[in-house]
């Protein structure tokens, strides 16, 4: 490629980003798809990796038959390619959310994608916790709720922070992936105006506005999880 022809593209690109709402527009609802599915998923995700961690063996609750109930659902969820889930939940996804495309029809899979991803990422870091200080706090007559509350959550909260980055960064790609199948957002403009028009300044753009994101996302948690795990 010659440097004229270098040239003439990175000036596309450029003027793909700031000469018009289109990439900015999509980016929002790439925000929107991302954070109303990363917020169901730590409000349910966060919940399940407790019971999960309660109810194993030698847990607070012990409960193995119920630990692998629930482990089994989550495992199934999380082994279905995103891609494959969106297709498969057209009509459950029309159904609750009144479409199975745009924005709206793509934050249910997301969601379901999500939630059990997180679970596990929260069972991971309250497994991380010392087993003194349970064993410490049930010495002294605190209850499994107190335990929870007061240990299990606060002293694993910079992995839970973790976690939640890694979970919204996935999510980013999902969302993306979503675009193949009429979700809204960065994945749908690289699709139908960079992929099938042959736009590769498109397809920069979009790339470009994604990386960027992720990095931003990656740094504030990184960021967050120091700073809690320091106090």
């Amino acid at each position: 490629m010659s440097n004229n022809s270098l040239t003439d593209l990175a000036l596309s690109v450029w003027n793909t980003l700031f000469g018009g709402p289109l990439v900015w527009d999509a980016l929002w609802e790439t925000l929107i798809m991302v954070g109303v599915s990363g917020f169901a998923a730590i409000v349910l995700g966060i919940p399940l990796g407790i019971l999960l961690n309660v109810s194993d063996k030698g847990g607070l609750l012990e409960g193995l038959a119920a630990n692998r109930v629930l482990g089994f659902f989550i495992n199934v969820f999380r082994s279905i390619p995103f891609i494959i889930l969106c297709v498969a939940m057209f009509p459950l996804t029309a159904m609750i959310m009144g479409t199975s495309i745009g924005v709206k029809g793509a934050i249910l899979p997301l969601t379901v994608a999500a939630v059990p991803f997180m679970a596990r990422l929260a069972e991971t870091s309250f497994k991380e916790v010392p087993s003194g200080l349970i064993e410490a706090a049930q010495g002294m007559g605190a209850t499994p709720s107190q335990i929870v509350f007061k240990v299990l959550l606060p002293e694993a909260m910079p992995g839970i922070i973790s976690g939640v980055t890694i979970m919204l960064v996935s999510l980013i790609g999902y969302s993306a992936m979503a675009g193949m199948v009429g979700a809204g957002g960065l994945g749908t403009l690289a699709i139908n105006y960079g992929y099938y028009r042959y736009r590769t300044d498109v397809m920069i753009a979009v790339m470009i506005v994604i990386v960027v994101v992720v990095q931003l996302v990656q740094w504030f948690g990184d960021w967050l999880a120091a700073r809690v795990n320091h106090r």
